[in-house]
């Protein structure tokens, strides 16, 4: 008999596996804070937070948003390593419920004051580390007790976003830390399961040459980046942090050129995962540029192909195969979620041009309205699927007598 990856609880099937309530309230939210963000621009819009429209508009992309998706994905990925039951049942509704607290605190956080919301915001993140610690230490599984330091960082820069909002009335240093956790988190497990995935899908389908697996130059890439993020982030300018990033980019380049992704074209759900990752290399390298040249080459256009590129398109891209695979659906990528990968790189792209034209407002507009449409659109089309129990294999015909 199967061991069963589930208890049966009785509880609704969204709060059967990590992935389920937080890829879904996570897209949702994704696309409701760039939705309020749009007219909060404008003045159009106001929020009961002690934060700017800017730092709030920040805040919830780098510490609402994103730390949904990146729990949903370790609370599925982590049973996988551990062999244990999955966090389920009212354990998992609680993590749902705090998160949640800390999107209404952060709102609501000129009525309740800063430390209150700060201390229900960042709760919610110091939970999420504690829990998938507690499992992988269980399982004994400890080579993967790696994945956990990012997500600290994140929470580290959580409280340091919400002191320099408080003490300083700016936050470039918490929002700058937060994308390099985000930034080393996908070059981990990126530089796990693009190879990984690409290999099955070649092996089966295309014979040939296959994605090298991780070695030492993956490590030194990953270590190499993660100092010059460091760097960008207490320094964001000068040339020691340009020269650092541009040598971080072209490792990237290098390590993303030897998982073979050109061979993999024609399935969308591996080849995205590889449009997605290249989004890190180019950010590295826009900037490092703007580090070196500032007047030449905008912070901002860096920070949105991070932001917009490589966190928007690869949490879609792991979004959209984790649902199908662990629903018990083909991994294959229809019309639907190839228009959600179209729109999520038309976004960054418009994003990235607009950086460049400050005054362009129509262009930030379709740039948002395309990042709305990716995430919404994960969420009605997948949707229904998270809400479902997981579909049973199909059973062979019998064989007429």
């Amino acid at each position: 008999m199967a061991i069963p990856r589930t208890r049966p609880d009785g509880l609704p099937a969204i709060l059967s596996y990590g992935f389920r309530p937080f890829f879904l309230f996570g897209a949702i939210y994704g696309g409701l804070t760039v939705l309020a963000w749009v007219p909060m621009l404008t003045g159009a819009l106001e929020t009961s937070s002690l934060f700017t429209p800017v730092d709030w508009h920040a805040h919830e992309m780098l510490f609402g948003f994103l730390p949904a998706i990146i729990t949903g994905f370790l609370l599925t990925a982590i049973p996988n390593w551990t062999g244990r039951l999955p966090v389920q049942g009212y354990s998992l509704l609680a993590l749902v419920l705090l998160w949640a607290a800390g999107r209404v605190a952060i709102y609501f956080s000129a009525d309740i004051g800063w430390l209150a919301a700060m201390a229900i915001d960042c709760a919610f993140l110091f939970a999420v580390a504690a829990a998938a610690g507690i499992e992988i230490v269980a399982g004994r599984n400890w080579r993967n007790l790696k994945v956990l330091a990012p997500v600290l960082v994140l929470f580290l820069a959580n409280v340091l976003f919400h002191v320099e909002a408080q003490t300083y009335g700016i936050t470039d240093l918490g929002r700058r830390l937060a994308l390099s956790a985000a930034l080393v988190l996908i070059m981990i497990i990126g530089g796990r399961i693009i190879p990984s995935f690409t290999r099955n899908w070649l092996a089966r389908e295309n014979p040939g040459r296959l994605p090298i697996p991780f070695g030492r130059f993956d490590g030194v890439a990953i270590v190499v980046s993660a100092v010059a993020l460091g760097l960008w982030t207490f320094m964001p300018g000068g040339p020691l942090a340009g020269l650092l990033l541009l040598a971080a980019g072209a490792l990237n380049v290098a390590r993303l050129a030897r998982w073979a992704g050109e061979r993999a074209w024609r399935d969308g759900l591996v080849v995205v995962l590889h449009v997605a990752y290249a989004f890190v290399p180019l950010g590295l390298v826009v900037s490092g540029l703007a580090a070196l040249f500032p007047a030449a080459v905008p912070a901002v256009a860096g920070i949105h192909v991070f932001g917009i590129g490589a966190i928007g398109a690869m949490t879609l891209a792991v979004m959209t195969r984790s649902t199908l695979g662990h629903t018990g659906r083909e991994l294959k990528a229809d019309r639907a979620t190839g228009l959600i990968y179209v729109a999520i790189v038309l976004s960054t792209v418009l994003r990235f041009i607009a950086a460049f034209w400050p005054g362009q407002t129509p262009i930030l507009h379709v740039s948002a309205t395309l990042w709305i449409a990716a995430f919404f659109g994960f969420a009605l089309h997948y949707g229904p699927m998270v809400l479902r129990p997981r579909l049973k294999p199909r059973q062979p015909n019998p064989r007429p007598a």
